[in-house]
């Protein structure tokens, strides 16, 4: 069991939970995901580490409400406990020099490359971070951005901060101006894949991190299966950071869609027995 030992409201519907998990706090690396369970009758979710504190033992995880797990984990208050905490799993990310880097964020995926862009910056990596989300009222860790970034730039989809617009439309006119050695994403699929495009025409290397469904992220349900240079891989023990030019874009699209319907209906169900136990909220 697992002890949640802080609970906070970013925005609303977006949670930062720090956990106390002190062997993971102190093997963990950038780039690394956990998978949570609540309960024996939970679903398995992975969330990227967002941070840790070794002095402390704590992960920080930082998610949104979407699915039915993820309602239900936001509905458990500080001094609570997880079921499973597992990890940490999957590949740490590269960190070496590239030279100029651009981090494209998207939604709560701000979260996640924080830790990402903190190392690159150690080996003297210039960082351009690039935000987008649909509105000002929705941008997250903003102070933790400008600390870690030489260049922090945004785009939101109604102009209420930065650029209106979408990251794509920054990282054009960054690619324009600057000489970019690298990319790094995480958030939205369409995002990714987006980005992927611009940069493959450009030649510019750009990893991807994918955050697909997953089940016991050992490799052996393969349910987080993906196509690279037409070569299965399991973003659980391969990934989660892939060759965005390599990967079959069209296939991790089509993926997400096969469990729609049923993730509304545990959603409907969840949410007609929901009964939160927090008093706080």
């Amino acid at each position: 069991m697992y002890k949640i030992v802080s609970k906070k409201e970013l925005r609303p519907k977006i949670r930062s939970y720090e956990v106390y998990a002190p062997e993971i706090a102190k093997s963990a690396k950038a780039g690394q995901f956990v998978i949570f369970r609540i309960d024996e009758r939970g679903e398995r979710v992975p969330l990227t580490i967002a941070g840790t504190n070794l002095e402390k033992g704590l992960v920080r995880v930082v998610f949104q409400e979407v699915g039915k797990s993820t309602m239900h984990l936001a509905s458990l208050c500080e001094g609570d406990y997880i079921r499973d905490f597992l990890g940490p799993l999957g590949n740490p990310t590269k960190i070496k020099k590239y030279g100029t880097i651009v981090a494209v964020a998207g939604g709560v995926g701000v979260a996640e490359i924080i830790p990402v862009i903190k190392e690159l910056r150690k080996v003297n990596n210039k960082i351009i971070t690039i935000v987008g989300v649909r509105c000002k009222d929705l941008i997250i860790l903003e102070d933790e951005l400008k600390q870690e970034s030489d260049l922090l730039l945004f785009a939101t989809n109604d102009g209420t901060h930065g650029v209106k617009g979408f990251v794509t439309d920054i990282l054009n006119d960054v690619l324009i101006r600057e000489k970019v050695d690298m990319v790094y994403a995480i958030g939205p699929v369409p995002m990714m894949k987006a980005i992927s495009e611009i940069t493959k025409e450009k030649h510019i290397e750009t990893l991807v991190s994918l955050n697909p469904i997953m089940l016991d992220g050992s490799g052996m349900c393969g349910a987080c299966r993906v196509s690279v240079n037409g070569n299965t891989k399991f973003v659980c023990v391969d990934g989660p950071d892939f060759n965005a030019h390599l990967l079959n874009w069209e296939e991790i699209v089509s993926r997400l869609e096969l469990f729609k319907n049923f993730e509304k209906i545990s959603i409907d169900k969840f949410k007609n027995n929901r009964n939160c136990k927090c008093h706080k909220e």
